[in-house]
């Protein structure tokens, strides 16, 4: 009689355990009622996961936000969510709102800097990126350079052209960091298995050529010829006479038009009246103009000109050059 009377109630509290276990199994895989089609949640480093739920409420999923708390909790991986930026979409159940926050499956945005831009370029791409949160507006170059950790380099040349996707609130200077981190990555290989006898002393003047190099031509194809003919001429002590560095020694003066005046005036970046390198970089090379600068492709030209297809004429002597020139840029025979 006593055994019967016991087992009652056991009997109940496992039926209601049941139920409630499917309950909850239930609700897990059912659809959250969202406020609008997509709800977006920006997590930072150290919130908690009642503040996480709470989050989600708040931004549009018509939950009890101590439901999802408590299932953050009772499934183990409350410790493993990850700080970032996530969105659900219509459809999304606990469960997997649980899951896209442990695995870090976040909403990216992306920047694309461009092989050739200067860094002006490059700040004004970081300044209209979407949701990339602005800390540099107001530092000069050399206080952003301090900033990423090289308060010796000029800023033109040394950050890796890319595209670099960020999470939603990172800061620009994250971005610039990467980018600095992927240039110092990529020269420091490049020198290391740079050609023997060049007539460069280190890798920021390999650099620096690599960046000629990539103003002067955009095709693949003629980049190491390029560079060999640069490389001929720092050789044998000739002026590297070429128009982009006396262009981006003009700064925002230039209006598009480059005149004979200003291959004669006078200025560090003028290589048509100074020898050697210009004393930066002259804008962001990709990877290809750094491995052409520290492999150029053997060659005796120490001319080259465009033909106005994207290719370049090489000569040897003055005299064929003036003749190519002749040709492809005064419409002669």
């Amino acid at each position: 009689m006593t055994s019967r009377w016991l087992w009652g109630p056991v009997l109940a509290l496992a039926l209601l355990a049941g139920a409630v276990a499917g309950g909850i199994a239930w609700w897990l895989d059912r659809p959250l009622a969202l406020a609008q089609p997509v709800v977006e949640v920006s997590i930072e480093r150290g919130t908690t996961p009642r503040a996480v739920a709470q989050a989600w409420v708040d931004a549009g999923v018509r939950t009890s936000p101590e439901a999802l708390y408590q299932w953050f909790r009772w499934s183990g991986d409350a410790p493993r969510i990850r700080a970032g930026s996530y969105e659900v979409h219509a459809g999304v159940t606990p469960r997997e709102l649980l899951a896209k926050m442990v695995r870090g499956d976040e909403v990216l945005e992306a920047v694309r800097l461009i092989e050739g831009w200067t860094f002006r370029q490059f700040r004004a791409a970081l300044a209209s990126a979407p949701n990339l949160r602005q800390t540099i507006a107001g530092l000069s170059d050399a206080e952003v350079m301090a900033a990423v950790g090289s308060p010796d380099k000029p800023a033109e040349g040394w950050f890796f052209p890319d595209t670099y996707l960020y999470s939603r609130g990172v800061s620009d200077l994250t971005v610039l960091k990467r980018a600095h981190a992927a240039m110092q990555r990529h020269l420091d290989r490049a020198w290391a298995e740079r050609a023997p006898g060049l007539p460069l002393k280190t890798a920021d003047e390999a650099l620096i050529l690599a960046s000629v190099v990539e103003k002067e031509t955009g095709l693949e194809a003629d980049r190491g010829k390029v560079a060999g003919v640069f490389v001929n001429r720092l050789r044998i002590g000739m002026r590297l006479q070429t128009d982009p560095t006396v262009i981006y020694g003009l700064g925002e003066a230039f209006d598009g038009n480059l005149t004979r005046r200003h291959l004669e005036t006078d200025h560090p970046f003028n290589t048509y009246t100074r020898a050697g390198l210009p004393p930066t970089p002259i804008a962001m090379p990709g990877l290809a103009s750094l491995r052409a600068a520290v492999n150029p492709e053997p060659t005796t030209a120490l001319y080259f000109v465009a033909r106005g297809d994207g290719s370049s004429a090489f000569s040897d002597s003055l005299d064929a050059h003036n003749r190519a020139v002749n040709r492809y840029q005064r419409g002669g025979r």
